[in-house]
């Protein structure tokens, strides 16, 4: 019985029509012995460390798996599936020729469909022997650019600089530094002047862009309604005026002016995507990096690290079996926040940047300012709200295309051609955008997008706002003690409800069209005029564009809540209510007649008889604020960990200003526990530490999906002793959204990539790069051009060409390296240079206690030890 044919899958890099027929035989044979089979599912015998005949799986899996790994080394005799023996087996040899091995071989044909099926799934950039491509028509341009520019500045030059070389290093000086363009071309003529004569160095910042035009990175410049209505785009570029409020288009003209050109009222910046994308392919830095998600293994089941480990992921990958075949094809995140370019103080103006970031990449890439790409930028200077929609038509419809059709996308680590596509995965924003984005609102009673109707908040009586007190137990497992209380909580309360199912996609997008709901770009202009708005009793008020997309409604998230805002006001809560900030705590007069009202509280009423009301025991009386405000004025943290949190510490008023997001997390997750053991009670001490330790937890970069679904059983009893602590008005929809984010964390992944910190650190580069504060976006567009250019043409020179992001450590001065000193520890060895005159100093214990207890944290040597 001959079975070489297992070891030889390939024939001129496509599986050999032999090895075909062999894992069709395998198949019927195997479901010849039930006996071997768990239902209807049977071993995979295929070479993944995973399989191995270690576990059963469906026919189709199996079949791709062999295809795609093969089958297990010396598996000849297939004992797992019910074989006992098999006489005269040859072994496969290397250079086997079965191309001739029988008739029969060369005219058995077992079907076009399962051959595509089994290609498609291990993709072109799998076989072995694949025969390299040209580039093609785009991409080939770009290379030949490349190459032409790659001559030197003149002829023996000893910094070897090419053409293209110094133009990026001139174009990353400009962004690093904001360069004018004044500047740039001063700076050329300079250059002209002491380089020789015969030099190809270009001499304004004109003829550098007309270089580096080939690079395929655009900038579409579209006309728009000043009111937000419309784009002028697509069938409707022609018009002259708004078709829904009939606003004009274009500026009139003034006095005797000639203008060349109409001038309109307002215009958005539309950076495509599509280029962008094909550019990551374009580079062996970045080309081999966007197949990590389909590529990587962890040793370890259950954790993930990635979003390409969650259960988001994977659901798309099965929904989407064409899409996920191409381990190429990207998944993309869209992020979008409004910024004030001129701060509080200035001129009130909001400008909108939406941007797209790239999930193939691995942890260490992905994230990063690099490979997040500006795609539009939404004009001020007032808020879009709900026509938000309208300026992501151009943005849709490439995310549509790509979808559909895709694009001819030239990999360079490869060398090959395939048609890219990509897919959108979910959106990041704040909660206020949330609802821009989602078209669910995030005011009132229906704010939660998950509760949605099954929301048991309520307005109070005496402070007016919308409480989410008494809306947790519902989330806690049917037998809980809590959920039968009548005197913790809501008076006379008893929840037996169980918590709100959590709708699908498609679910959503049917309630959507029963209730008849438009898009933004769909309302009729007889409405707008008449002012008619439907009110449908619910929490929806558009039907948003992104329902647009094929895939939208089968997808796990579409929105993702943001850990970093949440995490921020929840904190400002805690923080304010417990050092009884005036205007700020919640522990207030309405608060203290509501939670008359509402709960069983009688130490906290007002005490009639000297018309005052008692000191709450979660509240730090003034003495112990010093003690508080002391402690965090002298705290010391590592380099890079914080900032100075001193800072922020008024000893006259004793309390808090001008912590930004991240020392709020910083306090939240690592010094409240420490901060609060000894001057708040034990019950509010343990509560408050509990929630440290679950947010704690919830934003670890690896995850564990049994830790993860703790933390998701964990919230709601934390949430349910805080009800018991604090007053009813403490409780908005900030305070009730971390009983979702468990949630979320457990079906998209960690949280790290689905947070605004990154994006927020973008927007501040872009605020930085207003200077002409007549024209915010124009500013914002061509500096960012600018700095796109410097960044992907560092990806093809050598690291001698510094740009930003190969930046030195901050700590790094330069100076001796003692890094291949033998016999210390790797803490002590990091470049650096001695400053001033050496001195001898005396540690304390206090010293020597933090430096061994830095270096057991940070060093590797002790790390075997710790664990």
């Amino acid at each position: 019985m001959n079975r070489e044919w297992m070891y030889v899958r390939y024939e001129g890099g496509y599986l050999h029509p032999r090895f075909i027929q062999g894992v069709e035989e395998f198949v019927d044979f195997a479901k010849m012995h039930p006996d071997c089979m768990n239902g209807e599912k049977i071993r995979c015998p295929c070479d993944h460390k995973k399989c191995r005949n270690k576990g059963y799986l469906e026919e189709v899996t199996v079949k791709c798996h062999l295809a795609k790994y093969g089958f297990m080394k010396n598996y000849n005799c297939w004992y797992c599936h019910g074989e006992t023996f098999v006489p005269n087996i040859i072994q496969a040899t290397p250079n086997i020729d079965l191309e001739h091995e029988s008739p029969e071989t060369e005219t058995i044909n077992h079907g076009d469909f399962f051959r595509s099926m089994m290609q498609d799934v291990i993709g072109p950039s799998q076989f072995p022997n694949v025969v390299e491509e040209d580039p093609n028509l785009e991409a080939q341009r770009l290379y030949d650019m490349l190459r032409a520019s790659e001559q030197e500045l003149w002829e023996g030059n000893p910094g070897g600089h090419s053409q293209l070389s110094a133009v990026a290093r001139l174009m990353n000086l400009k962004a690093e530094f904001h360069f004018s363009e004044r500047l740039y071309d001063e700076f050329c003529k300079f250059l002209a002047e002491i380089l020789p004569q015969d030099n190809t160095m270009t001499d304004s910042f004109y003829s550098t862009k007309k270089l580096v035009r080939n690079l395929g990175l655009p900038v579409e410049i579209i006309d728009c309604c000043n009111r937000g209505c419309m784009l002028f785009w697509n069938e409707d570029i022609h018009l002259n005026e708004c078709k829904v409020c009939g606003h004009a288009r274009y500026k009139k003209l003034g006095g005797a002016g000639n203008r060349k050109k109409n001038i309109p009222y307002k215009k958005m910046h539309y950076f495509p995507i599509t280029p962008r994308l094909q550019r990551l392919y374009a580079s062996n830095s970045t080309a081999k990096h966007m197949r990590w998600h389909g590529e990587h293994e962890w040793e370890e089941d259950g954790i993930m690290q990635h979003c390409s480990d969650s259960p988001a992921w994977k659901h798309f990958n099965e929904v989407n079996p064409s899409f996920a075949s191409e381990v190429r094809n990207v998944r993309l995140g869209l992020c979008t926040d409004g910024f004030q370019p001129f701060g509080q103080t200035g001129r009130q103006y909001s400008s909108w940047p939406v941007i797209m970031t790239p999930y193939n990449l691995p942890p260490g890439m992905c994230m990063k300012d690099e490979y997040m790409f500006l795609s539009v930028i939404i004009p001020g200077p007032n808020n879009p709200k709900e026509n938000l929609d309208v300026f992501l038509q151009p943005l849709i419809a490439e995310l549509k295309q790509l979808w559909v059709v895709g694009v001819n996308t030239y990999d360079i680590s490869t060398k090959q051609n395939f048609q890219m596509r990509a897919g959108l995965m979910w959106t990041i924003s704040d909660f206020p955008a949330y609802s821009m984005l989602s078209g669910w609102s995030t005011a009132g009673k229906l704010a939660c997008p998950h509760c949605m109707s099954d929301s048991d908040a309520f307005q109070l009586t005496n402070g007016g706002k919308t409480s989410w007190f008494d809306n947790h137990r519902k989330f806690l497992p049917s037998g809980h003690p809590f959920r039968r209380n009548k005197k913790w909580f809501k008076k006379g309360n008893i929840v037996e409800d169980d918590a709100p199912h959590i709708r699908s996609g498609s679910e959503l997008l049917d309630e959507i069209e029963y209730l008849g709901l438009l898009k933004v770009t769909e309302i009729d202009a007889a409405e707008v005029n008449a002012g008619i708005s439907k009110s449908f009793g619910c929490g929806w008020k558009k039907r948003s564009i992104f329902w647009d997309l094929p895939y939208w409604s089968t997808n796990l998230i579409r929105h993702n809540l943001d850990v970093m805002h949440i995490e921020k006001n929840f904190f400002d809560n805690i923080f304010n209510t417990v050092l009884n900030v005036p205007g700020k705590t919640k522990d207030n007069a309405k608060s203290r007649e509501d939670l008359k009202e509402f709960c069983c509280r009688p130490e906290l009423h007002k005490d009639e008889s000297t018309g005052k009301y008692p000191k709450a025991y979660f509240t730090l009386d003034k003495k112990e604020r010093e003690e508080l405000c002391k402690w965090v004025r002298e705290l010391k943290f590592p380099d890079g960990y914080v900032s100075n949190m001193g800072r922020c510490v008024d000893m006259k008023k004793l309390k808090f200003y001008g912590m930004k997001s991240h020392d709020c997390h910083v306090f939240l997750q690592r010094l409240i526990p420490i901060a609060f053991r000894e001057l708040l009670p034990k019950n509010v001490w343990q509560a408050l530490t509990e929630l440290s330790l679950f947010f704690k937890n919830l934003t670890s970069t690896v995850i564990k999906r049994d830790e993860i679904i703790r933390l998701e059983q964990e919230i709601p009893t934390i949430l349910c002793k805080l009800e018991r602590i604090f007053p009813p008005s403490f409780f908005d929809s900030m305070e009730h959204l971390p009983v979702h984010l468990a949630y979320e964390a457990r079906i998209a992944g960690p949280v790290q990539y689905r947070w605004m910190y990154p994006f927020e650190r973008y927007l501040r580069r872009l605020k930085n790069n207003v200077k002409n504060k007549s024209q915010v976006e124009g500013s914002i567009a061509n500096a960012y051009l600018v700095e796109e250019t410097a960044s992907f043409c560092a990806h093809y020179f050598t690291p001698t060409i510094h740009t930003r992001h190969r930046r030195v450590p901050r700590n790094d001065d330069g100076g001796v390296d003692i890094r291949a000193v033998s016999g210390m520890l790797s803490i002590f060895k990091h470049p650096g240079r001695f400053m001033g005159q050496a001195k001898s100093r005396f540690l304390e214990q206090k010293d020597y206690d933090a430096a061994h207890t830095y270096i057991l944290l940070n060093c590797i040597e002790a790390k075997p030890y710790i664990e």
